[in-house]
This record gives C-alpha cells, structure tokens and sequence, in this order.
C-alpha cells in the first residue's frame, strides 16, 4: 500500500470514528454528528489542526505516544487502536510485551495433535514446543528422544541434520534468513541475543551466514530427506501463524504421493 493511500485510510478511519462519538454535554441542536474536531483534540491533548490534517490525508509526523492518546480519546477497542497503528506506520508503547511462556498454546496443540502427517510448533526462540509422532519418527536427532529443541541448533551444530536434510547446507542457509526476520522483532530479548551468539561461536556457517544479513520471510516448499530407517522421502511445508499466538509456529509436512504412498527419491536437487 502507498503512503497517500495508507494516509488517505487513515483520516477516513479518524474522522468515522469521531463522528461516531456523542458529544458532552449531548446537545440537539447540532450540524455536525459526533465530536467537532476542536473536542477531539482537546480530549487528546493534542492540536485542532494536527487533527484536521490527519483527516485531510495529509504527511504529518506523529509520536507513538501522541496517537496512543488520540486512539484512548475515540475509545478505540484492542482491534481498533492496533489498526490505527498499523494505518499511521508506528509502534504502539502500549503493545503487549510477546508472550515469553515456552508452552505452546492450546491452539497450536491441538493443531498438532490433530495433524496426520508429521507436524510441530515453534516459540518465538524457534523451540520446537509441541510435536506429533509422525514429526517425531521424521525428525531423528531432534524431536525423538532426549535431545534440544531448538531447530536452528539442531540443524547447524548437529551431524545428524547434515544427514537427514537433502541440500542441507541451502536449506541452512535459508533458515537463518527466515529466522532473521523474527529476530528483528524481538532486539530486546536477551534469550535471543544468548542463542544467536552460542551459534555464531558453534557454528562456522551460521557466523558466515550471520554476517550476510540475509532476510527472507517464512515460505513452505518441497523438502526431502533422506531417513536412516524409511529411505528417501519428499514432503510439501506449510507453515501458518495461530492467530492467538502469532509469536509461534505451525508447521506441516505433507508427503509427495505415488499410488497412495508417500513418494520417494533416490537423487535430485529440491526445488
């Protein structure tokens, strides 16, 4: 979306909702419905004229702060003041911190749970926090057994990845650029800060990697493997966000078919 139009929704989405408000005292005799514009801005503590502009679509500065009062004077539910951010282009100051608990939520549990192919969870920190048992028959070296859960851990440091993902070290590659789009979203978390660094001393590619910058968001795809028990296998990845938890993680693997059975392969690059 441009920015003219990003501030054209916005004045439209300001001026409905001022409209929308009852004047104090309620009067009768008013032209115009809901708040004037002077009232808005006195409620908020903030200027007639920024108000005006704002309306008009036009390209003022605004404080996270500033809007946060324009938002608590148009009594704009959750839904409503997070729209509002996203509209003006700022950060709320008074966004809920992300959820730092490592359990999973019910939500994507229950996802799990009910998926017949093999499919696990991931916190903010990229810990697998739940698992089904087809991901853990597909995952030998991270989700069976008593090993870590951090999936950039176990694909970077651990010999047992570089065997069962095909293409290893591109898919590698690839995950820490996905991985580095959520790591701009959470700079302040020391956690976070204390994992990147571990792996940047463990692991030679991922320091190479690290240094790169390299930023791409979370895509699914084909995916082979080659398992030291089931031989070659191909999945397709879905990945989705729960809409409760958008910190986390849900992902699928849904098998390639041939007659009714998971496809396998014996060479050739992924796609």
């Amino acid at each position: 979306m441009s920015d003219p139009d990003r501030r054209r929704l916005l004045g439209q989405f300001v001026r409905t909702h001022r409209e929308a408000l009852p004047p104090e005292p309620a009067s009768t005799r008013r032209r115009t419905p809901g708040l004037r514009r002077e009232e808005l801005a006195a409620r908020a503590g903030i200027s007639a004229t920024w108000c005006t502009f704002i309306e008009q679509g036009r390209d003022v500065q605004v404080s996270g702060h500033a809007l946060g009062r324009l938002a608590e004077a148009l009594a704009l539910t959750r839904a409503e003041r997070a729209y509002l951010f996203e509209l003006a282009d700022r950060r709320d100051p008074r966004a809920p911190a992300p959820d730092e608990s490592a359990d999973a939520p019910a939500s994507l549990k229950a996802a799990v749970s009910a998926a017949t192919y093999p499919a696990y969870g991931l916190d903010r920190l990229w810990n697998a926090c739940c698992w089904n048992e087809a991901a853990a028959r597909l995952f030998v070296g991270w989700l069976d057994g008593d090993h870590q859960r951090n999936l950039l851990r176990f694909v970077f440091v651990d010999e047992a990845a570089r065997r069962l993902i095909d293409n290893w070290q591109d898919r590698a590659r690839r995950l820490l650029a996905e991985f580095r789009a959520d790591f701009s979203r959470s700079l302040n978390d020391p956690r976070l800060r204390d994992l990147v660094d571990g792996l940047r001393r463990d692991s030679a590619l991922f320091d190479a990697e690290w240094q790169a910058q390299t930023v791409l968001g979370r895509e699914g795809g084909r995916r082979g493997f080659t398992h030291p028990r089931d031989g070659a296998l191909v999945y397709t990845q879905h990945s989705f966000a729960p809409a409760d938890r958008p910190d986390t993680k849900f992902v699928l693997l849904v098998p390639e078919e041939k007659n009714g059975a998971p496809q396998t392969r014996r060479a050739g690059r992924e796609a």
